[in-house]
């Protein structure tokens, strides 16, 4: 009995030994960072000076400041290349899971932006976009098309972030859409074809369904980085886009901290966009829980 209170002792110890790296990095890298920005919020501090406690004044800027809004409103524009890109990447997966040649040479194509340097990618879209000499313009002049100055024109930057970041996320949405059509058990479409359902219905009722809890993990993850969409946008358009028609909230937050060293009040906006993003997730996860006691 010693021997064995010594050995469930030695691999507690292990066990909390295993555990204590990622526990000592979320408190000093994420909680620790959390509070003293929402303390930070209640400050004027400029990122160097002393903190001096303020209250809410920068909560009540916040509800005057234009530029918020607008930033808000294009980081929820910008989203909707989210369910776009969930549609398409479900559609490249069902074809991919079909035993065809060449799927696995176009699963590795389509994957490999999403292992490359965001960066980089960014670097060559802006390229592609150039209005006088990109890509995208020189493919439609084959059709006698004249392109825009795609970042440039209000009209036409966000759709163009839109197509960049959809293109950006489909190889990791169609490899997780391809694992789950995979664990799908032929027997259910075979049972299926027996009883005359047609194509439409078996995917209604059997390829939905065990697809629908990864519909779940990517709206829920896509929204929470869509919610956060930075780097694309200060190497394409540094600026913010013309007239701030592409400046994200992320964006406007690094804008305020980082070149007006008015970091209390970008902390009050981080603090804004933390709990918009905590309410839409909260949302998203009720919606799911009741959707799961739904019966078709």
């Amino acid at each position: 009995m010693k021997t064995k209170s010594n050995l469930y002792r030695k691999e507690k110890y292990f066990g909390y030994l295993f555990i204590l790296p990622p526990v000592v990095g979320f408190l000093l890298f994420t909680l620790y960072p959390a509070l003293y920005s929402v303390y930070g919020s209640f400050t004027d501090w400029n990122g160097l000076g002393q903190m001096n406690f303020i209250g809410l004044d920068n909560f009540k800027d916040i509800l005057t400041d234009d530029f918020f809004y607008k930033s808000m409103f294009n980081t929820l524009f910008l989203m909707i290349g989210i369910p776009i890109g969930l549609v398409i990447s479900l559609l490249l997966a069902l074809g991919l899971n079909r035993k065809i040649p060449g799927t696995t040479t176009f699963r590795v194509i389509y994957y490999v932006p999403v292992i490359s340097s965001l960066a980089a990618i960014s670097i060559l879209w802006q390229w592609a976009y150039n209005g006088d000499y990109g890509l995208v313009n020189q493919f439609l002049d084959l059709f006698g098309i004249k392109g825009p100055n795609w970042l440039a024109n209000t009209a036409t930057v966000k759709p163009a972030l839109i197509i960049m970041t959809i293109w950006k996320g489909l190889g990791y949405s169609m490899l997780l859409y391809l694992a789950a059509l995979q664990s799908v058990s032929r027997s259910y479409y075979e049972a299926a074809e027996l009883d005359g359902a047609s194509g439409f219905k078996m995917f209604r009722h059997i390829t939905w369904p065990m697809v629908k809890p990864v519909t779940f993990f990517l709206v829920v993850t896509n929204i929470i980085g869509g919610s956060q969409i930075f780097t694309e946008i200060n190497i394409m358009t540094p600026t913010g886009g013309p007239e701030f028609s592409s400046a994200t909230i992320v964006f406007y937050i690094w804008q305020k901290a980082f070149d007006n060293l008015q970091m209390g009040y970008a902390s009050a906006m981080a603090v804004i966009l933390g709990l918009f993003i905590f309410i839409i997730t909260l949302v998203q996860f009720k919606m799911n829980e009741r959707s799961s006691f739904d019966v078709d």
